[in-house]
């Protein structure tokens, strides 16, 4: 794999176990990038091995004054150094263009995940760990799969250079034999304590991203409200808890460091007071310990790489494991069975008994605002499955909404999203001009200048219009920022809502689409709604009388469970419920437009007549 054939055709589908075993599945898909990385590190440490074996010859050649086997040293020197410059070079780039599409593929793993959970993402996993992982923990995970081909040929070339002086030398080698393997797992009984305080700053710095991510989407309330120094003071000391966990992090890896210096140099110091004893006494020649001594002192070296993976490991580990909690996330329990099929007709949900029957525009009242949610998430298909309940039991699976008779569930994730379209409570603008914003799939019966219109966006795009001098003065071509945070609440819900209506899809589901606009505004909006909806399947959930009224029927779900169907006049005068619900009358209120009157009905009426006027 190159860096030029990247984005990946399919990133495959990741063993989510255990972080140790999608570490390990990263690293067998890219075989050819480590097979090619451990070769050339293998002709790199060849040229590094081989170094004392020239100085070795040249000083034996200077001490005997023999001119040609100097000349012999020199040229192989000269050789090696060119060995030993390319294969430094052709690592590097092997090993960054492992690092490069293993990060790559998590990447996209991660947003082929995002794209298929949509919404429900950040309700099962917080939005800072997301971002966390998204992109400090795919660099770790990068780092991993390229060192992990390096410290291989690494590792080769040190069990090489230690079998070569044990029979090039015996009396120094078999003692340098002896003592690498000390060296290269003096490190173990550290490395526990040091994974731990790892593990401790990289969660502390996740509750610190989500803290200043939640601090930021908040901030217009928090100015609002006067809080802007509290959430600093909860960021500040956030922060703080960060610093002190990399600082004891830190000072684990600095003690490794020290073990990984303090025993070569007891073993150079050994080594060479040892090899003067015996040169001495003329057991060896000095070339021969100037050869060992430079190729313990060059071996120092690859075992570095011995501290590197154990390190990148310790990092990745648990960058790893949080990836996995993420990619192992499902939409559903249940396979897609239904191929080539775009359903129409009722839209029905069996748990709730809420039907929105073919080309009408009904409107679902709910009097707990969570459940409402909840109830427009299943009504795309996105309803959760298998969650736990408070007593740490596996919930049962609710059924499939069905659309047409056919269970969203059993449809492929692109044709039921296609099928039917979920805009919550809280939609998100993507950065982008107004005229990308509505560039977006469609069935193209509708076009940007309707739903706009329908959604009454005429002072927005003024708006964006005078705020776009160098455009000509042309709103589609203003660049709306992050989030939309230059727009207000309502111009966002309305920008929002003009998205889902180019869509044009079978059945549009929206989550309080009005709920951000003052009353005029919202009666235009429903307005709008139903005459560009028309013919097609419209649900909204919602609680305003304006946007009620506009609707073709209305459903009252109360407890899990529709309890009630009408139009929104003749459910205010029949169901308290529902009159309590969209009415917002209390108790006394209510008692009293129930309350029997002596003569007649009369108070009761005209109670009623006043909250139909109040609706």
């Amino acid at each position: 794999m190159q860096i030029r054939d990247l984005p990946y055709s399919d990133p495959g589908d990741p063993d989510v176990r255990s972080g140790p075993r999608f570490l390990y599945w990263l690293g067998r898909n890219q075989l050819g990038g480590q097979t090619k990385a451990l070769c050339w590190g293998l002709l790199h440490q060849l040229g590094i091995a081989g170094m004392p074996v020239g100085v070795g010859l040249a000083v034996q050649a200077v001490i005997d004054r023999s001119g040609s086997r100097l000349a012999l040293a020199g040229g192989l020197i000269a050789f090696l150094g060119i060995v030993l410059a390319l294969g430094d070079t052709m690592l590097h780039r092997t090993a960054v263009t492992n690092w490069i599409t293993a990060a790559a593929r998590v990447q996209q793993l991660l947003a082929r995940k995002t794209a298929e959970l949509g919404s429900a993402l950040t309700r099962r996993v917080a939005a800072g760990e997301v971002v966390a992982v998204s992109t400090g923990d795919v660099e770790k995970i990068g780092w991993f799969v390229e060192a992990l081909s390096r410290f291989a040929a690494a590792a080769i070339a040190l069990v090489g250079v230690c079998v070569w002086l044990a029979f090039y030398l015996p009396s120094l080698g078999l003692m340098v034999a002896l003592a690498m393997p000390v060296l290269a797992l003096a490190v173990l009984p550290l490395l526990p304590r040091a994974t731990r305080r790892a593990d401790e700053q990289r969660e502390k710095a996740g509750k610190a991203t989500e803290l200043a991510s939640d601090t930021v989407a908040g901030l217009r309330v928090l100015r609002g409200i006067g809080g802007e120094e509290l959430f600093l003071g909860r960021y500040r000391r956030a922060s703080q808890e960060v610093r002190g966990a990399a600082v004891r992090s830190a000072r684990m890896w600095a003690l490794i460091s020290a073990v990984q210096v303090l025993l070569p140099g007891i073993l150079l110091i050994s080594l060479v007071w040892y090899g003067a004893t015996l040169a001495r006494d003329g057991r060896i020649e000095v070339g021969q310990l100037v050869t060992v001594y430079s190729a313990v002192t060059l071996m120092l070296f690859p075992l570095r790489h011995f501290e590197e993976i154990a390190m990148a490991y310790s990092f990745s580990r648990p960058s790893a494991q949080r990836a996995v909690r993420v990619l192992s996330l499902r939409r559903s329990a249940r396979e897609a069975t239904v191929e080539g099929v775009t359903p129409s007709g009722d839209l029905y949900d069996p748990a709730t008994g809420l039907m929105a029957p073919r080309g009408q525009f009904t409107a679902v009242v709910c009097g707990d605002p969570d459940q409402a949610g909840r109830l427009a998430e299943r009504l795309g298909g996105h309803a959760e499955t298998g969650e736990e309940s408070e007593d740490g039991e596996a919930s049962a699976t609710p059924p499939s909404v069905l659309l047409g008779g056919v269970a969203l569930d059993e449809l492929p994730l692109d044709a039921a999203r296609a099928a039917v379209l979920v805009q919550d409570k809280d939609p998100v603008l993507l950065s982008g001009t107004l005229r990308e914003l509505l560039d977006i799939p469609s069935s193209g019966l509708v076009t940007a200048e309707a739903a706009l219109e329908a959604a009454q966006c005429g002072d927005v795009l003024s708006a964006l219009a005078q705020a776009s001098p160098d455009n000509g003065g042309d709103p589609m071509r203003t660049r709306i920022t992050e989030r939309g945070r230059s727009l207000s609440g309502g111009q966002r819900q309305r920008l929002a809502l003009a998205r889902s209506l180019v869509t044009d899809p079978e059945a549009l589901v929206l989550d309080e689409p009005t709920s951000a606009v003052d009353s005029h505004t919202e009666a235009r909006v429903a307005a709008g709604i139903a005459k560009l909806r028309r013919g097609r399947t419209t649900v909204a959930f919602a609680s305003s009388p304006l946007l009620l009224d506009a609707a073709d029927r209305v459903v009252l779900v109360h407890e899990g469970t529709v309890v009630a169907v009408g139009t929104h006049r003749d459910l205010l005068r029949t169901e308290p419920r529902y009159r309590a619900v969209v009415t917002r009358e209390t108790d006394d209120e209510a008692a009293a437009t129930s309350a029997p009157h002596g003569a007649g009905e009369v108070p009761a009426m005209k109670s009623i007549q006043e909250i139909e006027e109040r609706a």
